[in-house]
């Protein structure tokens, strides 16, 4: 605040100071604008107050020596002031129900998109979310992890489409998932019953106001058993999962290609479940279209796998983090797309 009230003080100085032919005092209003960039509406209106008291005593001073012009300065200073004061308390409610609003979306964000543990039996995950939007805290990337007898189970997958429509999707999947994983033993059975419930969720979306077009859901949920070095994979359109063992990264392409989720009468009627080596050591990385899909200034996509293979991070922890810094980099903190990833390393077994 001393900023502003040593302006004031400097400006009704120098006007009086260079007489009646100089006119300083409009300059005044420079005071409360300058407050209104950091404080709120209270201390612009201190500082407005300031600002009138001395242009009334610069006019004081005209008046004494002949010049009567100054009242539509002062008109000026205090309308203008009135109006900064006006559009700070605006500004202020505004950034408190920004608040609010945020505060609600991270606790929806940790209610439906819980973060994964760093530890679940033999394996140790980490996990990283980020959203297109940059006030947003949900988005339509989705994933989750549950334990079942024996083994672990994940998901990971993207809702074609955008808003709060991508966001309801990608909710209900999650929570079919978190519901289904613990009871639907076979990987099958349980692709079935997400197919199922995203087709239901979509549908209603085709027959109401809601619907933007064609939307579906692509996923890859993964089985990992505890005693197996392996790895089972349904995937059902969505980027194939990387494994990254003894300095290669390998793609873990599906060998009986199957259509997204939520397709309806499109879908296969048994998912393919492809089994895959990992063992002791090996890191599993999981990650959705919006980090493959990332764009430099040159509009060339992002080299996920050369970067993974300079890299050579054998941590899951390290390697998310400096995947999240070297993206935000690559595409100028300005994403195309949601991201999430998970990246998962065997330490036993």
């Amino acid at each position: 605040m001393l900023l502003p009230l040593t302006l004031v003080a400097l400006i009704m100085v120098a006007d009086i100071a260079s007489g009646p032919q100089i006119r300083l005092g409009p300059l005044l209003i420079v005071a409360p604008a300058l407050t209104a960039s950091f404080a709120g509406p209270v201390e612009v209106a201190l500082i407005g107050v300031v600002a009138i008291g001395a242009e009334l005593i610069i006019g004081t001073i005209d008046r004494w020596r002949g010049i009567l012009e100054y009242e539509s300065h002062l008109f000026s200073l205090v309308f203008v002031s009135v109006l900064i004061v006006f559009f700070s308390a605006a500004r202020q409610r505004h950034q408190r129900e920004l608040a609010i609003v945020r505060s609600v979306a991270e606790t929806a964000q940790r209610a439906l998109m819980r973060p994964l543990p760093e530890r679940v039996g033999p394996l140790r995950i980490a996990s990283l979310y980020l959203t297109a939007e940059q006030e947003a805290r949900i988005g339509g990337d989705l994933f989750g992890a549950a334990r079942i007898v024996g083994g672990t189970r994940l998901i990971i997958g993207d809702v074609r489409g955008k808003g709060l429509t991508a966001v309801d999707t990608a909710a209900l999947v999650i929570g079919a998932f978190c519901a289904a994983a613990h009871q639907r033993s076979p990987l099958r059975d349980l692709l079935t019953f997400l197919d199922g419930a995203a087709s239901v969720e979509l549908t209603a979306l085709r027959d109401g106001e809601q619907w933007s077009g064609e939307n579906f859901v692509t996923a890859a949920v993964l089985d990992i058993p505890d005693e197996e070095p392996c790895v089972h994979v349904v995937n059902r359109g969505h980027p194939p999962p990387l494994l990254l063992a003894g300095g290669q990264v390998r793609e873990l392409g599906a060998t009986s290609p199957a259509p997204p989720l939520g397709l309806g009468e499109l879908a296969v009627a048994d998912a393919h479940v492809d089994t895959f080596p990992f063992r002791r050591g090996d890191l599993l990385f999981l990650y959705t279209d919006g980090v493959i899909e990332s764009r430099d200034a040159g509009g060339a996509f992002y080299p996920l796998r050369e970067r993974l293979l300079a890299w050579e991070e054998d941590d899951p922890v390290r390697l998310v983090e400096r995947l999240h810094e070297d993206l935000c980099a690559y595409a100028g903190d300005s994403l195309d797309d949601d991201v999430a990833v998970i990246a998962v390393k065997r330490m036993l077994g």
